[in-house]
C-alpha cells in the first residue's frame, strides 16, 4: 500500500511551488515520513523556517509552523524550545539561509545543544532569491553573482555543525531517497542540536549556469559522489577524493540546554 502524504498536508496547499527536479519535495516527504515514524503529536510539534525555496515547506504540512525572517530560523525555533520545552521543535531551510544570513544563529543553537532538530537542504546556491552563490557553492561553479565561477572556499556543513557543538550530524541526498526519513527519525528522537544536512539539486539557477543537460544528471552526480561511512572507512583517501560522507556522522551525548536552564532558574528561586 502505497504511503498516505495527504494526512499530513494542509488542505487546498498543493501543488507545491518547487521547480520540476527540484530536491526539496523529497526532502519534504522525507521528514513527513519521519514525523509520523516518531510518532509525533502534530498539534505538538513546531516546523519553523526562514527565506528562500526550502524555507516554504513548512506551509505545505499540518503541523504548527513558523515561517520567520531571512536566516533568524533557529532564532525563533529556540525561542519556541524556551518556552515550550516538551515541544517537539523541527527547523527547516536552505544552505544560504541556514549559514549564510542564518549561520551566526546556526553555530550557536548547535553551541548550546538545544534539543532542536535541524533540516538543511543543501543545493549549492541561492534558488529563490536570484540564484547568488551560498557558503556551499562550489568552488569554480557558477552563479548569478559569480559569472566567472566561485573563487571561494566551500563551507562543509556537517563539519561546521560538529565543530560548533551540535550532538547529531547526519547527511544524506535527495537520490538516497529511503534514507532521509531514516536519518531525520535518528534526529529527532536524539536528546540535543540534530543536524540532518541533506544534499539535493536545484536544476533551475543552478542545473543551467553550470551546463548540467537534465535533472537525471543531476540526481547521477548526487548518487555517483555519496559514500556511507561504512563503506568509507575501508577505502583510501585516492579512493575518498571528490566523495561526500553520507549516514550518521557524528553522535554523542552532553548536556541539553533547556534542561540546564530550568536547573538554573531553580537555583536562582532558591529551590
Amino acid at each position: 500500500m502505497a504511503y498516505d502524504y495527504e494526512k499530513s498536508i494542509r488542505p487546498g496547499k498543493l501543488p507545491h511551488i518547487w521547480c520540476p527536479g527540484c530536491g526539496h519535495g523529497i526532502v519534504m516527504k522525507g521528514l513527513i515520513r519521519a514525523m509520523d515514524t516518531c510518532e509525533l503529536d502534530r498539534d505538538n510539534t513546531a516546523v519553523v523556517s526562514g527565506i528562500g525555496c526550502a524555507s516554504r515547506l513548512p506551509g505545505y504540512l499540518d503541523t504548527c509552523t513558523l515561517h520567520t525572517a531571512h536566516g533568524r530560523a533557529a532564532a525563533f525555533a529556540t525561542g519556541i524550545k524556551m518556552a515550550k520545552p516538551d515541544m517537539n521543535v523541527i527547523v527547516v531551510g536552505g544552505d544560504g539561509d541556514g549559514t549564510a544570513i542564518g549561520g551566526n544563529h546556526f553555530i550557536h543553537a548547535c553551541r548550546r545543544n538545544i534539543d532542536m532538530t535541524y533540516v538543511i537542504m543543501n543545493n549549492s546556491i541561492y534558488g529563490m532569491t536570484g540564484g547568488q552563490f551560498s557558503p556551499c557553492t562550489p568552488t569554480g561553479a557558477k552563479a548569478s553573482t559569480t559569472v566567472y565561477g566561485n573563487p571561494d572556499p566551500t563551507f562543509d556543513i556537517s563539519k561546521l555543525a560538529i565543530g560548533a557543538g551540535a550532538t547529531f550530524v547526519a547527511r544524506g541526498t535527495a537520490y538516497h531517497a529511503v534514507q532521509i526519513d531514516k536519518l531525520i527519525a535518528e534526529g529527532i528522537r536524539h536528546k540535543g542540536l540534530a543536524v540532518i544536512e541533506i544534499l539535493d539539486d536545484c536544476p533551475t539557477t543552478y542545473g543551467r549556469r553550470n551546463k548540467f543537460r537534465s535533472v537525471i544528471d543531476m540526481m547521477k552526480r548526487l548518487k555517483e559522489t555519496a559514500v556511507p561511512v561504512t563503506a568509507a572507512a575501508k577505502m583510501t583517501e585516492e579512493q575518498l577524493e571528490g566523495k561526500v560522507l553520507t549516514g550518521v556522522l557524528y553522535n554523542t551525548e552532553k548536556p541539553e540546554y533547556t534542561e540546564q536552564y530550568a536547573k538554573l532558574i531553580k537555583r536562582a528561586q532558591g529551590a
